[in-house]
């Protein structure tokens, strides 16, 4: 049975092995320049010459970093569609799986078998892909720091494993239930892009808990938190959840460090009484010819800033930033893995229940 569902299956895992070897040739022709590079360029300037250099570094292969991390985004779904979704359909569309049932194979071991060669063989290259791209890329990614950006997560690291498993399982599925492979195919598309949507953008920022900056807003600069001493930081790599501005009951009236349209801090004044957007009057007296001023084709001056400062800090306007630390990267990435994992495994035992109960 094993030896019988190998054959069924080499076409596929000829083409992907050779897939495979092509991109492991071309990384380890262009992998160990890009390593130098960056410890000649980057890793070595100083002043103003990192800019450049660092501006020439991200250029370099450019059309590999463009193409490398879509193939590996498209690979997991390109399994479930064209190898799990398939993976049945012969033998249920002619049925030849009563054959193999009355040749002592149980439903059970033919399943198993099957399953165990397709879905390990897509674990396989995916994850192998996904090694090779995650060292290929690591030079770049020390210049970006952005591993927990959600267009790098889900193509670095082992994450891509259980992608693969989840597509896999998902094509199964969908064929065992509908018993016709193009709409099955279409299914999984569907199902994993939808459940990769749903994962990045709603269950991943919760898999572990998150740090919080809290910070008074500061009028100088009208941009990011300013956190008191021994207060934790937003570092360069950390994914940044939410970033609010909020009043001194907590309610968020505005994003980014500002207050109002377009980020910007809002200050009104009418008939010589100062107010801040979504704040209320300001509790602070403005001196005269500050007013004047701020409604003056030369804007706000120095002594208008400190008021309007004054009185953002007594009317408790704060920064609050939400965000995942750099250092929950792989702690994030073996949650996810392991929540696709489960996932494929829970599909794997319906089809084992709808082979056993369902097919006759």
């Amino acid at each position: 049975m094993i030896r019988f569902a190998w054959l069924q299956a080499r076409t596929q895992t000829a083409i992907a092995v050779a897939a495979l070897t092509a991109v492991a040739v071309i990384a380890l022709v262009t992998g160990p320049r890009l390593l130098h590079l960056y410890h000649v360029d980057v890793a070595t300037c100083q002043g103003s010459a990192c800019a450049s250099a660092t501006t020439a570094f991200l250029a370099s292969y450019r059309w590999l970093q463009v193409f490398a991390p879509q193939l590996l985004l498209v690979l997991p779904v390109l399994f479930g569609m064209f190898w799990g979704a398939p993976l049945v359909a012969r033998e249920l569309e002619t049925g030849t799986f009563r054959l193999g049932w009355t040749q002592s194979v149980t439903r059970k071991r033919w399943l198993a078998v099957k399953l165990g060669i397709g879905a390990l063989t897509g674990m396989a290259v995916t994850g192998l892909l996904s090694l090779i791209l995650t060292w290929w890329f690591s030079p770049i990614d020390r210049v970006q720091r952005n591993p927990l950006d959600p267009a790098m997560f889900g193509v670095r690291g082992i994450a891509p494993v259980g992608y693969a498993a989840f597509a896999f399982m998902v094509g199964v599925t969908a064929r065992v239930l509908l018993r016709r492979t193009i709409p099955a195919m279409a299914v999984t598309l569907a199902a994993f892009v939808a459940a990769r949507l749903l994962v990045t953008y709603y269950v991943r920022p919760y898999l572990m808990g998150s740090l919080r900056v809290i910070s008074p807003l500061v009028m100088a600069t009208g941009t990011g938190p300013v956190p008191p001493p021994g207060a934790p930081t937003v570092k360069p790599g950390d994914w940044v959840l939410s970033d609010q501005t909020v009043n001194g009951a907590g309610q968020v009236i505005g994003q980014y460090g500002g207050i109002g349209p377009n980020g910007s801090i809002g200050f009104q004044v009418s008939h010589g009484t100062v107010s801040l957007a979504g704040a209320g009057p300001c509790p602070n007296t403005f001196p005269a010819a500050a007013i004047g001023d701020a409604r003056s084709a030369a804007g706000a001056s120095a002594s208008f800033n400190a008021a309007a400062q004054e009185c953002i800090t007594k009317l408790g306007i704060r920064n609050v930033v939400t965000y995942q630390p750099l250092n929950h990267y792989w702690p994030l990435q073996w949650y996810e893995t392991l929540m696709f994992l489960g996932v494929a495994a829970a599909l794997a035992a319906f089809c084992f229940w709808r082979v056993n109960r369902s097919l006759t």
